[in-house]
């Protein structure tokens, strides 16, 4: 039993033995199906905060030679899989946190040599017998011969393998030959039953070099099969707030928003864990070095990026283009690019089916917040903080307030084409941007005959609220608003809020460049 080959189980016996495991084996159900197989190569990348790790050491616990994991396993799913016992303890396992070495090296290279060193003074006091090959000082070399001696496959846990394309962004020199130890030590190799690794970015395209090109890529961009491994899902967060006896809707809104084709909620689990502990909400995401890189980010400003955070801000969506990134932290041609690199980081969601970028729950909205705040964004900022004085405006009907917070928050957001309806509904959603504390927003909700242009329903915990619709003109009136919700039946939507509900018209005139509202209680 070594740190790094054949390690212990200790990390994962860490994990269950914390106050809080939510069951992820059925990982190893995957894995146990490509073992030695043509597929057997995969990479995994997910945000920090998304079980990486713990994943690493789960399958260093079960498949380590090094240890006897059964007890650890027993009464987890994987335990009831019929591969379970034929793959359990029975392979060499190398694990590798490019981190760790890459924080004690001074260069790629000794970095690399840091690592044929720590593996040969391992496997010699395990395999005296193998001390001449060792001598010749080739790590592939060895293995080989590990494997023909002791009829014994090797299985590669590589944890935070990108680490040199974050920390060395520019030296392309370093990269490559790093991405040629990668190579020569794992492609075509014989001893290899299993190559799993783990960072933020996906690998496909390091400039031209295809180094890595075995590996199957399982990414925030597009998880398929592994979906339901990326964080927490629904019933699982269902469960703990059950448990824990804490709001499942709140929670929902804090940290869910990921979603995937065939999972269509996942929560972030550093998060929900953290919030379970404490049982307090709270951005928990600003804890980590990445949001150094939105800022960073968010303040290049591309041509285009700022138009579209402030969307994304408002509750929309955004279709990109995701094809043309380059997997790197340096080299960006646009803000799609940009916008790629941060659904990568955790800071946005993405739809693979429509293509479409958005921002995830309230954590992440947060974080965007501080970041343009960080960036100087004054207007955009002024315009959020003036939104509960719009929104207490319109619970007492004071429509001429109202007027002037639309008014004030189209002019702090002039950056946005105000040519249309549509461009009057993002502005109107960010001026009511600090609603969303009290209600679940709707764009074009199904109501009655039609769509209302904004719906919002009052959350749980805040029923004391009236429910309101919004409806939106261009170069009408606002009474012709009014008209709209009650001749379309739009207020049918509202039979659980008949004694609390207000109709709220806004109209925006090209002429005179002004605002106009009508507020209207619904009535019985």
């Amino acid at each position: 039993m070594g740190d790094y080959l054949n390690p212990s189980n200790d990390g994962f016996e860490e994990s269950i033995n914390s106050k809080i495991y939510v069951d992820k084996t059925g990982l190893i159900s995957y894995t146990n199906k490509i073992i030695r197989t043509q597929q057997k190569y995969i990479c995994i990348s997910r945000p920090r905060r998304f079980g990486k790790t713990m994943a690493a050491n789960m399958l260093t616990a079960y498949y380590s030679s090094g240890c006897n994991s059964d007890g650890l396993f027993a009464g987890f799913s994987i335990s009831r899989d019929s591969s379970y016992k034929k793959h359990l303890n029975k392979y060499h396992v190398i694990f590798l946190n490019i981190q760790h070495f890459l924080s004690e090296g001074d260069n790629v290279k000794a970095m690399i040599k840091e690592i044929e060193k720590d593996i040969f003074e391992e496997a010699l006091e395990a395999h005296p017998e193998l001390a001449v090959i060792i001598s010749k000082k080739k790590l592939t070399a060895f293995l080989q011969k590990l494997y023909t001696s002791t009829k014994t496959p090797i299985i590669f846990i590589i944890d935070e393998w990108d680490c040199i394309f974050r920390e060395n962004q520019n030296d392309k020199t370093a990269q490559k030959i790093y991405l040629d130890f990668l190579r020569n030590l794992l492609k075509d190799r014989q001893y290899v039953a299993l190559a799993y690794m783990t960072g933020i970015l996906p690998i496909k395209k390091y400039g031209t070099h295809s180094a890595l090109n075995m590996f199957r890529e399982f990414s925030m961009t597009d998880p398929r099969e592994l979906a339901e491994f990326v964080g927490f899902t629904q019933n699982e967060v269902k469960g703990l707030c059950k448990v824990f006896k804490l709001n499942f809707e709140e929670m929902a809104r804090w940290y869910d928003g990921y979603y995937f084709s065939g999972l269509r909620s996942v929560y972030n689990p550093k998060s929900v864990v953290e919030a379970l502990l404490s049982k307090h909400f709270s951005d928990y995401w600003s804890q980590t070095e990445t949001f150094e890189a939105l800022s960073f980010y968010i303040k290049i400003n591309f041509n285009g990026l700022k138009d579209t955070i402030v969307e994304l801000l408002t509750g929309e969506k955004r279709r990109i283009n995701i094809s043309n990134f380059s997997n790197d932290m340096v080299t960006f041609k646009s803000y799609e690019d940009v916008l790629t690199l941060l659904i990568h980081l955790g800071y946005l969601g993405y739809e693979f089916e429509t293509q479409e970028v958005f921002i995830p729950n309230k954590e992440i909205s947060d974080e965007f917040v501080t970041a343009i705040r960080d960036a100087g964004w004054e207007e955009i900022i002024s315009a959020i903080n003036a939104s509960d004085e719009l929104l207490q405006a319109v619970w007492r009907g004071d429509s001429k307030i109202v007027e002037q917070c639309v008014e004030k928050a189209h002019n702090e957001t002039s950056i946005l084409t105000y040519n249309n309806e549509n461009a009057l509904a993002y502005v109107i959603s960010l001026a009511f941007f600090n609603a969303r504390q009290y209600y679940n927003i709707t764009r074009e909700m199904p109501a009655g005959k039609g769509f209302a242009d904004l719906v919002f329903l009052p959350r749980k915990n805040h029923m004391d609220k009236p429910a309101m619709i919004v409806e939106l003109k261009w170069d009408e009136t606002a009474t012709s608003a009014i008209e709209q919700i009650e001749n379309k039946m739009y207020a049918e939507i509202f039979r659980d809020y008949r004694d609390n509900a207000l109709l709220v018209g806004i109209n925006y005139d090209k002429g005179t460049k002004r605002h106009e509202c009508v507020i209207k209680k619904l009535l019985q």
